[in-house]
């Protein structure tokens, strides 16, 4: 069992559940998440009173599960990013769990 975390721009959120679904992983978790880049023109151009986020909303969904759906959700995601036509691919990391209750 491992553990992998998907994140995605708020516009994809509902093709991450669909790509879930297609790779039998039925259960996990999700998250609201700020998306942040480094880019030093906005952070020089940035001040402390900002009123404005300076984030993209985003969202991480996370699941427990076996190294098989795990193969067959990268291969999904793999896809996934081909296909679209934005700045913003889906990235995903899996994490090995040395221990679980």
């Amino acid at each position: 069992m491992k553990l992998v975390i998907v994140t995605a721009v708020e516009e994809y959120q509902k093709d991450v559940l669909t790509l879930f679904k297609n790779a039998n992983i039925e259960k996990f978790s999700s998250s609201d998440i700020d998306g942040h880049k480094s880019d030093s023109t906005i952070l020089m151009a940035s001040n402390w009173f900002s009123s404005g986020k300076g984030g993209s909303q985003s969202s991480m969904f996370f699941s427990f599960t076996e190294d098989e759906n795990i193969d067959t959700l990268f291969d999904l995601i793999k896809e996934f990013n081909k296909s679209i036509e934005t700045n913003n691919p889906l990235k995903a990391a899996v994490v090995p769990i040395e221990k679980s209750i």
